[in-house]
C-alpha cells in the first residue's frame, strides 16, 4: 500500500522518480507527488495517476528529489492529502509508506506549539516534528523524530540547501539500488530495475543517508554494513509486451513460471523441514489464503498430516495453540498481518518457512527458511501467476512427502495451463457481464478454487461473487438463486462427482443459469448445464491449476467486457502493508 521513490546522483531526478512512481503505482494510484531539492524545495502533487498527471511535475529540477503514490489510509484521496508532505515553512519534505498509530496525540501536541496542518493525514506529523529538531543537520533531526513515531513507516526526507536524502524503515519495505554515482531508494525493487542490478535491502531500524554515490547506513546509531545483493529481474518483465493489460500478460505467463518454480526444486535444509514436521499451520490472507487452502485439502489426504490454515488478519489477536511447521505464504513478503502472525510463530519456538515471491523481503527475513516462487515481476493488482507459483511451492511440498509419487504430474503440468489458455469462454463471459450477481462452487481442493474464482470476479469486475463449497448452497444461499444469477460450478472425475453433479440439479431446478467446468469428453456433464467449458483430463492436482486459470480468464473478460480498469481495480493496492 503505497509506494516511494527517491533519487540522487548526476541525473535530473524529476523523471527518474515520475518513471519510478509508474513502476509502483500498483502499489496505490489515489494521488501522486514529487518534492525535488534545489536551493529550495520544489513539490507537485496532485489527485489521481501520475500517467494522468506527469505533465504538472516536468517543470521540477534538481538532482535529487522524493516521489509518492498513494493507497488512502487517513484522510480521503485529494491534493492536499497527498504526498509529499512539508513542515509550516516548507524547508523539509517527506513521504512515507506506512501508518503512524499515535498521530493523533503528536498531531495535537505539534499543534499546540503552534505548527500549522494543511491535511488530514498521519505522514504530516513526520515533517514537523522533524522541522523542531532540524538545525541544518538533517540526519540528527530525522534520528531524533523517528523514536517518538509509533506504528510502521518506511520514509524519505528531503530538505533544502542540502543535497542528500535520509531514509528510514520499520516494518514496511525499503530496499535502495546502488549505480554509477548515484543512488535509489524504493518500496520495491521495480523501479530499480532499469538503472542497476545491485540492491540493498535495508532492516527494521535502519536509518541511511544517501548521498550523490555514497549511502551510509546506521543502525542504533552505529555503522553498518548490509550486503549488496544481485537481483535477477530485467526491466522487461515490467512490460506489457503487447498485451493490452499486465493482467492478462501474467494470466499468459503461468505455463512458464509455474515450471521455473517446480525446476528450481527445494533444498535440503527446506526438504528436512517440510518431511519431518508432524503437523503443519499455513498463515496467510487473499490469494495466498486461498492456495493454503488447497494445499490442506490436498495435504491431509494424500500426505496423512494434520494441516491448519489461519487468516493472518485473525492470528494476531485469536493465535491458536502452534504445533509443528508453520508456513507464511505471502506474494510480496510485506503483508502486515502474515509477517505479525510469523513473528508470533517464531515467538513460541516453531520452526518457520516463507513462501514468497519476492527476495529479500521482509518474510524471507524473518522465517527460518525461505522457498522461493519463480514468477518474476506481478504487476496487476489482482494475483494470478503468484497464485499458480504458490500453488506450485506448495504441490511440491506435498511431493516430498509423497516420495516424489508426482515428480510426472508436475513437471508436465505447464503444458495443461498453456492449453486452457485457449479455451473459448465467450458465452460465459456474455452469461456473467449482464450479471449482477455470481455464485462459484467446488468440492474439496475445487471448493478454495472456486472461492480464488469469485475474488478475482470481485476485484476486477465489480461483479459481486461468493464462492462456496456446493453442499452449503442449500444451508441459505439457495435463496438467492434466480434466472439472473449465474452459478460457477467446477466438477471433474473423482469421489465427489455424483454428488456435485447432484447439487447442480439442484440448482438449475431453482432457475439458475449454469457455466461447469469439467473434463473433455464429458458429455454427461455437458447435458445437464447451459455452458460447458472443457479442462485436460488430467490428474486432479494439475485440474486445480487448470480450473484456476480459466476462472482467471473469465474474471479478466469479464472485467474488459464491462469496461473496468483490469490492472488497478478501485479501492485496491497490490501489497497490503498496513494492518
Amino acid at each position: 500500500m503505497c509506494g516511494i521513490v527517491g533519487y540522487i546522483g548526476r541525473r535530473d531526478a524529476t523523471p527518474v522518480l515520475i518513471q519510478g512512481l509508474k513502476r509502483l503505482e500498483y502499489r496505490g494510484y489515489d494521488s501522486f507527488g514529487i518534492a525535488t531539492v534545489g536551493s529550495a524545495i520544489e513539490v507537485y502533487k496532485k489527485t489521481g495517476r501520475i500517467s494522468d498527471g506527469e505533465s504538472g511535475a516536468a517543470d521540477l529540477r534538481g538532482y535529487a528529489g522524493i516521489g509518492h503514490t498513494r493507497w488512502a489510509t487517513h484522510g480521503e484521496p485529494s491534493d492536499l492529502n497527498a504526498h509529499p508532505h512539508t513542515d509550516c515553512s516548507g524547508r523539509i519534505a517527506v513521504v512515507h509508506n506506512g501508518v503512524i498509530e499515535n498521530y493523533g496525540e503528536l498531531k495535537r501536541q505539534l499543534a499546540g506549539r503552534g505548527h500549522t496542518f494543511r491535511s488530514e493525514t498521519d505522514t504530516e506529523v513526520i515533517a514537523h516534528l522533524i522541522e523542531e529538531h532540524y538545525d541544518g543537520d538533517l540526519l540528527a533531526a530525522v534520528n531524533a523524530t523517528l523514536p517518538l513515531l509509533k506504528g510502521s513507516y518506511a520514509v524519505l526526507v528531503i530538505a533544502e540547501d542540502t543535497q542528500q536524502i535520509v531514509a528510514a524503515r520499520d516494518a514496511s519495505p525499503l530496499v535502495l539500488g546502488v549505480g554509477d554515482g548515484e543512488v535509489f531508494a524504493a518500496s520495491d525493487m521495480t523501479p530499480l530495475l532499469e538503472y542497476t542490478e545491485r540492491v540493498i535491502f535495508l532492516e527494521d531500524g535502519d536509518v541511511a543517508d544517501l548521498a550523490s554515490g555514497r549511502c551510509t547506513i546506521y543502525h542504533d546509531g552505529q555503522t553498518v554494513e548490509r550486503p549488496i545483493e544481485l537481483i535477477n529481474w530485467c526491466v522487461e518483465d515490467t512490460r506489457k509486451g503487447g498485451f493490452a493489460h499486465y493482467m492478462l500478460k501474467e494470466i499468459y505467463e503461468q505455463p512458464q513460471s509455474f515450471y521455473e518454480t517446480i525446476r528450481a526444486g527445494i533444498d535440503e535444509h527446506v526438504r528436512r523441514m517440510v518431511t519431518e514436521t508432524d503437523e503443519i499451520t499455513l498463515v496467510a490472507c487473499g490469494t495466498s489464503y486461498h492456495t493454503a487452502l488447497v494445499f490442506k485439502y490436498l495435504a491431509e489426504p494424500l500426505c496423512g498430516i494434520p494441516v491448519r490454515v489461519e487468516m493472518g488478519s485473525e492470528f494476531k489477536y485469536f493465535t491458536p495453540p502452534l504445533r509443528g511447521l508453520v508456513i507464511a505464504v505471502s506474494q510480496s513478503g510485506e503483508t502486515a498481518d502474515t509477517i505479525a502472525a510469523l513473528k508470533m510463530a517464531k515467538a513460541r519456538n516453531c520452526p518457520t518457512l516463507a513462501i514468497t515471491n519476492m527476495q529479500g523481503s521482509t518474510v524471507t527475513r524473518v522465517a527460518d527458511e525461505t522457498l522461493l516462487m519463480r514468477a518474476g515481476p506481478e504487476i496487476g493488482v489482482a494475483a494470478t501467476k503468484s497464485y499458480t507459483a504458490q500453488l506450485a511451492a506448495l504441490m511440491e511440498i506435498v511431493n516430498l512427502r509423497c516420495e516424489g509419487a508426482f515428480d510426472d504430474t508436475l513437471s508436465h503440468a505447464h503444458l495443461a495451463i498453456g492449453d486452457v489458455l485457449l479455451q473459448d469462454i465467450k458465452e460465459a463471459v456474455a452469461l456473467c457481464s449482464k450479471a449482477e450477481h455470481v455464485f462459484f462452487v467446488g468440492r474439496g481442493p475445487f471448493y478454495p478454487v472456486s472461492m480464488e474464482g469469485a475474488l478475482k470476479m470481485k476485484e476486477i469486475s465489480y461483479v459481486h461473487a461468493e464462492g462456496y463449497a456446493a453442499g452449503e448452497l442449500k444451508h441459505g444461499p439457495f435463496a438467492l438463486l434466480t434466472p439472473e444469477t449465474p452459478v460457477v460450478a467446477v466438477c471433474t472425475p473423482g469421489s465427489t462427482y455424483g454428488v456435485m453433479t447432484s447439487n447442480i440439479k439442484e440448482m438449475k431446478a431453482r432457475k439458475a443459469p449454469v457455466i461447469a467446468l469439467g473434463v473433455a469428453g464429458d458429455t454427461e456433464l455437458a447435458e445437464i448445464v447451459d455452458i460447458f467449458i472443457p479442462i485436460p483430463n488430467t490428474h486432479h492436482l494439475v485440474q486445480v491449476l487448470t480450473a484456476s486459470v480459466v476462472l482467471q480468464l473469465l474474471a479478466y473478460h469479464t472485467a474488459c467486457a464491462l469496461q473496468r480498469d483490469v490492472d488497478k481495480p478501485r479501492n485496491l493496492a497490490k501489497s497490503v502493508t498496513v494492518e
